[in-house]
Parts: C-alpha cells; sequence; structure tokens
C-alpha cells in the first residue's frame, strides 16, 4: 500500500469519526488543522487507525507522532 493510499484511508476514518465530509488532511496537517480534534478524538483515530490497518503502536511511537505524515509513515513500515 503507498503512502497516499494510507492517507486516504486515514483521512476516510477521521472524516467517518466526525461525521463530517469537509476535512481534508495533508501529510503535513495536524489535530489542531481540525476543528473539534481534542484528546478523546486522538485517541478515537489513533485506535481506529491500529483497527483498520491491523496494527498497534507503543506509547514512544505515538508519542513521536507530530502530525499525519508521522502517522502515514509508521502505518507505512508496518504494512
Amino acid at each position: 500500500m503507498t503512502e497516499a493510499e494510507i492517507l486516504t484511508e486515514i483521512a476516510d476514518l477521521v472524516r467517518e469519526i466526525f461525521l463530517r465530509d469537509d476535512i481534508v488532511l495533508a501529510m503535513d496537517s495536524t489535530g489542531a488543522d481540525v476543528e473539534g480534534w481534542d484528546s478523546f478524538r486522538h485517541i478515537e483515530i489513533m485506535l481506529a487507525v491500529e483497527m483498520r490497518f491491523g496494527i498497534r503502536f507503543s506509547s514512544v511511537e505515538l508519542d513521536e507522532m507530530l502530525n499525519i505524515g508521522d502517522l502515514v509513515q509508521a502505518v507505512s513500515r508496518r504494512t
């Protein structure tokens, strides 16, 4: 799976979680770029990504992710 495909899958998950079709994510997007992305939503998104791709992130990995690009790359390394 390419990074572009992973980004598309993650963006779809985020839109589904927020129930909003207008959310557009780029590799440099952060939670601050999406209205309503708080710590609870962040956990929900990370769990959804883990379930969707069949992977588990360590707490260290999660702490090192600063933007969507970091998340995409972490998924890419695991799939």
